[in-house]
Formats: structure tokens, C-alpha cells, sequence
């Protein structure tokens, strides 16, 4: 009986073997087999197609539909693009230090960087490039004019630039140097003991940056602080696992990955010490908080040594590595799904398992799966990082929406910097009520107009009547809800003033004090902040978040 239960097994084991070969081998035949057809049908098309065929096109779009169907972080990066890739990665490229966009077909400064070869040449917001090295500017996108005004350090660039109420161009000549962006573009005191710092990437040197900016507001007298992550789309993973270090202690589990490639597989510690574990914090979050701002956020609730305030973060527990391809192009390729202390991973979208249709859905919360805070506290998986305290984003009204699309913001914000020599710090900084009618007054001759959801949903009422020949029995009504509709239209810059003015009031600081400038302008007004505020000034409350059941 041993013996036949031996050879058995060893039979089993065989057999496991060569089906194991088989279906590698298979496999490996189906890649080649349409390889082979793939390269055939170019060939077809290059020759017999009636109109010539660029190959680089044709190959791109191909390459790009199959990475497609995968996941949307899977990329083919050409050799063209490593430039930005290695620009978003790093933070760092060669150039003048300025945000670029395009108002009205024109390409205009929209901030340029505190300290950077654009500010020491005198370049402000709203400033219109006509020319760059001597070439046009006008029709060709901000990308194309972004490659531009970038190059080697040290290396001499020429533009002609038109100030805002300048009617004749100047012309500003300056260096290229290597510019950082800042991954922590503020930190500052909001009160004698609450501090504040925003995080908006993850590149290189994050981590240094969080360490620095906590320091610096210990040193100002901090003895709380807030924690922006709103909006951050993520970045480096061992970024997020070094910033997570400066709050938790040494030795602890941040992040584990876990893909295919099992020998990948690993999980990350902190291994430094920390800078502070026991400072009460409230970390901000947002729908748009991705990737390894999920990862922070959900190791300071995994260890309970944060209060999350805002909303449900994104949900892309997904690695991504790079791979090198020929001719000096490269894939990034998702290689493992990631999973924070308590076990969870907080990817939200299943992209293996697609719809007929081949779209995907987010996983549904009765899937979700419950895991536990060290202190006990109930979390769970599959769909991002859920805050403790939920506050909802705020929804400007269609009118504020409108004059922000249209740019009028931005415009009157130059026109006030060119009419005021200075202001009131950023935080103390308010129009008053003047100044509110200037801007009313600046807007008649502008375009305001927008369609608001009552009015969208009248015209579909309306379309819906006539093609069921009922719209003579319901017109009147719908005309008095027009009129109704539009007369509360007309009232709406005094009906919304106060956030309007808000807006307003952020975008003028930002003239005088650049990012830093906006930023504070908004922290009266924002209701993730004061709510962070109110929960750092009640210990008690800020305890009870964070105790387990």
C-alpha cells in the first residue's frame, strides 16, 4: 500500500508537471502565434492602404489600447516623454520656475515659483508670453510652449513678455536654472498652538520636507498640527513609508505589497526615528487624495495616531514599477496591490474583473471587508481610506463656477494688483464692500452666462412634453418657472456674495504672495479646517475619535 501511495503521488506529481509545461508552453505559443499576426497585419495595412500610414502613430495607438484594458496607470512612456516622466518623479526639471496656462488663447504666467529665475526677473501672475527665444507663441498649446521655456541649467532664454494694462511688449532675458518643486508648498501657524502644513506630492525628498516643515513649526510653538493631503495624487512609495516614520515609531509596519512576482513581495518599516508620536494631529482628505497619500493617511488611523477629517479618499491601492524598453523607452506597469497595518487594502476598483462591456465598477460596500485600528476602532477595505469626521467638499454655485471658468477672477485679480500697490497680510486680507461693487460692475460687460440644473432638467421636462404631444398643457408653468429662474439668475452675484468674495479675495493674495498668499487667504472660509480646529481645541473629543470599542 505505501508503495502504490508513492508511486501514486509521484504519477500526480508528474502529471501536475507536464500539464503545468503544457499550459506554459501553450501560453507562450499564443504570445508569439499573435506577435506574428500583429506584424503580418502592419505590413498589410503599411502596403496596401490607401493613404500613407505613420508607423510611430499607428504602433502608439495600439500599444496604448492594449495597455488600456488593463488598468490606467499602466503606461507606455516613449522616448520623447522620459523627460516629463522623470519631471513628475523627481519634481525636478531645468526651466524658469513658472505655472503656465492658456485665458482666452493667450498663454499667460499663472504662478511663478517663489525664488525662481521668473520672479527675480520681475515675471507676475497674468503676464502674456508673445515669444520665447523669438518664436510665436500664439496658437500653439501650453505644452508646446512649456517645452519651450525649459532646458539646461545656465542656459540663456529670451521672452517677450506683455505686462497686464501694457499696451507695448518687453522684452526679459534670464537664465534657466534647475527647479524643485516643493512638495510641502506651506507651513505656518494658525493660532499660538495649532500648526499647518500642506503636502501636495510625493517626489524625491518629500519625506525631508514633512520632517522639516513639523520641525519648524514645533520650533514656532506648535503643539498640534493639521495635515493637508487633499487633493495629493501620490507618488513615491518609500516617500509615503519615510513621512509615515516621522509620526509612528521605529520598527513598525507601514506598507506591505503583495503582486505575481512573489520575490517583489515585501513589507516596509519604518526604520528611522520618529519626530513626534504623541503631538495630536488631524490629517486632511479628499476624493482626489490617491495612491500614497492613501497610504499615509490609512497607517495614522491603522495606529490611531491621527483624526482624518474630509472625505473618502480615492481608492488606488495599486504599485506601479518602471521597466526599461528599447530605444530608451520605458513601460510602468502595475506589479502589486498594496495593504496598510491592519491588513486592508484600499484599492476600490476591480480592473481583472471587467463588465461585458468591458467597463469596471467599484467594489460594492456590502463587499467590503471589516478589519481593526490597533486601538480597536472598526475600518474597511476595498474602497478607499473613510475619514473619521466626514465633511463634505464644498459645491460653489453655478454663477461662481461660471466666473471662475471664464476667467474673470483671474482677470479682475490683475487689475486690482495693478491699481493697489499692496495689501493686508493674506489671512487678514477682505474686500470690502466697494470693492465687491467694482468687481459687480467689472463683470457687466463680460460673459456670466450659465445654464443651472433647474434649467437643464426644465429643458428635458420640456423636450419630453412635445414628443408626447403635452407640451401645450404644461407651457405656462414651465414659462413662470423660467421667469422665476431667471429673475433669481439676475440676483445671484448679491445672493452669492459671500463666496463669491471669498474666491475673489484668494486669488487677489495670491498676486502679492504668490501660493503661499492664496493659500492663507482660505483658511477662514474652509469647513475642513475649522472643523480640524474645533477638534484639536476639545482633547476630549480628539480622545474619543481615536478610542477603541
Amino acid at each position: 500500500m505505501y508503495k502504490k501511495s508513492i508511486a501514486g503521488l509521484l504519477l500526480g506529481t508528474l502529471a501536475l508537471g507536464l500539464f503545468s509545461f503544457k499550459s506554459e508552453s501553450e501560453r507562450y505559443f499564443q504570445i508569439a502565434k499573435n506577435l506574428d499576426v500583429f506584424a503580418t497585419l502592419f505590413k498589410e495595412v503599411n502596403t496596401y492602404y490607401v493613404d500613407d500610414v505613420p508607423p510611430a502613430q499607428m504602433m502608439r495607438i495600439g500599444i496604448d489600447a492594449m495597455l488600456k484594458s488593463l488598468d490606467p496607470y499602466t503606461n507606455y512612456i516613449p522616448e520623447d516623454d522620459i523627460e516629463d516622466f522623470r519631471t513628475m518623479t523627481t519634481g525636478q526639471y531645468g526651466g524658469i520656475g513658472a505655472v503656465i496656462g492658456s485665458r482666452d488663447g493667450k498663454v499667460v504666467v499663472q504662478m511663478p515659483y517663489e525664488g525662481s529665475p521668473a520672479q527675480k526677473a520681475g515675471l507676475v501672475i497674468g503676464d502674456e508670453i508673445l515669444k520665447v527665444d523669438g518664436v510665436a507663441v500664439s496658437g500653439k498649446s501650453t505644452a508646446d510652449v512649456s517645452k519651450l521655456l525649459k532646458g539646461q541649467a545656465n542656459t540663456p532664454i529670451k521672452l517677450e513678455i506683455r505686462s497686464y494694462g501694457q499696451a507695448k511688449p518687453r522684452t526679459v532675458e534670464l537664465s534657466r536654472s534647475n527647479i524643485m518643486v516643493e512638495n510641502v508648498p506651506y507651513y505656518g501657524m494658525m493660532d499660538d498652538k495649532i500648526g499647518y502644513f500642506q503636502l501636495s506630492g510625493f517626489t524625491v525628498d518629500a519625506s525631508k520636507e514633512v520632517r522639516m516643515a513639523v520641525q519648524k513649526l514645533k520650533e514656532m510653538g506648535a503643539e498640534k498640527i493639521i495635515f493637508d493631503l487633499r487633493d495629493n495624487p501620490g507618488g513615491l512609495l518609500h516617500e509615503a513609508v519615510n513621512i509615515s516614520n516621522v509620526f509612528v515609531d521605529k520598527g513598525k509596519d507601514i506598507v506591505s505589497t503583495k503582486g505575481k512576482v512573489t520575490e517583489w513581495n515585501k513589507t516596509y518599516k519604518s526604520l528611522d526615528e520618529p519626530l513626534d508620536v504623541n503631538m495630536p494631529l488631524v490629517i486632511l482628505t479628499s476624493s482626489r487624495s490617491a495612491s500614497a497619500s492613501e497610504i499615509v493617511a490609512g497607517v495614522m488611523q491603522d495606529y490611531d495616531r491621527a483624526v482624518l477629517v474630509g472625505e473618502r479618499t480615492f481608492g488606488k491601492g495599486l504599485v506601479q514599477a518602471t521597466r526599461p524598453l528599447s530605444y530608451n523607452s520605458q513601460l510602468k506597469v502595475t506589479t502589486a496591490k498594496y495593504y496598510i497595518p491592519s491588513g486592508r487594502c484600499i484599492q476600490a476598483i476591480d480592473y481583472t474583473h471587467r463588465n461585458e462591456d468591458g467597463s469596471v465598477g467599484k467594489i460594492a460596500d456590502s463587499l467590503r471587508v471589516a478589519f481593526k485600528t490597533a486601538n480597536g476602532r472598526v475600518v474597511y477595505d476595498g474602497g478607499g481610506v473613510s475619514p473619521d469626521v466626514e465633511v463634505e467638499q464644498v459645491e460653489y454655485a453655478d454663477i461662481t463656477q461660471a466666473i471662475a471658468s471664464k476667467g474673470h477672477f483671474f482677470e479682475f485679480a490683475n487689475k486690482y494688483r495693478a491699481e493697489h500697490a499692496k495689501i493686508a497680510d493674506a489671512s487678514k486680507f477682505e474686500l470690502t464692500d466697494d470693492e465687491y461693487q467694482q468687481f459687480v460692475s467689472f463683470l457687466k460687460d463680460k460673459d456670466v452666462s450659465y445654464r443651472t440644473g433647474v434649467e437643464s432638467e426644465l429643458e428635458d421636462v420640456a423636450k419630453q412634453a412635445k414628443e408626447g404631444k403635452h407640451y401645450d398643457d404644461i407651457k405656462a408653468e414651465l414659462d413662470a418657472i423660467r421667469k422665476k429662474v431667471s429673475h433669481n439668475k439676475a440676483n445671484d452675484l448679491t445672493r452669492f456674495k459671500s463666496e463669491i468674495r471669498e474666491v475673489l479675495e484668494a486669488e487677489i493674495a495670491s498676486r502679492y504672495f504668490l501660493q503661499e498668499g492664496y493659500i492663507e487667504a482660505t483658511f477662514d472660509d474652509d469647513p475642513n479646517i475649522l472643523m480640524a480646529k474645533q477638534i484639536l481645541n476639545d482633547q476630549q473629543k480628539y480622545n474619543a475619535y481615536l478610542k477603541g470599542n
